[in-house]
């Protein structure tokens, strides 16, 4: 049996504001249960859930070890949806035949809107 990553832990200072980014900009579901401190987002289009653990007062959030990559076909229609949903990213950027663009979510942790998965190579 091999292990697969299906799970991400974001520790984060206000759930609620990380869960409902997360819903807003990319279409995540919430999922709670009553006795647990996590949150697990999925997309419904599959892909690893988010989790969502509030994090203690030593932990420093926003670090840029951690970056989430989202994979968008069209970056900049992309752009201009969240814009108008209040989410501004950076410059739209060209690599080996892709593009990307850099935002934070409300902790600070560096969330990636990327064409790479469809370029051709």
């Amino acid at each position: 049996m091999r292990p697969v990553l299906n799970r991400i832990m974001l520790y984060v200072r206000d759930v609620q504001a990380t869960c409902d980014f997360y819903e807003r900009h990319f279409g995540f579901v919430s999922q709670r249960q009553a006795d647990d401190r996590v949150v697990e987002l999925s997309a419904p289009g599959g892909g690893a859930i988010l989790m969502l653990h509030p994090a203690a007062k030593s932990v420093k959030t926003g670090q840029v070890t951690v970056k989430l990559v989202f994979d968008i076909e069209d970056v900049d229609g992309f752009k201009a949806k969240c814009l108008e949903q209040g989410l501004a990213f950076g410059a739209t950027h060209q690599a080996d035949g892709y593009r990307f663009a850099n935002g934070k979510d409300p902790d600070g942790n560096t969330v990636s809107i990327s064409s790479r998965a469809f370029s051709r190579a």
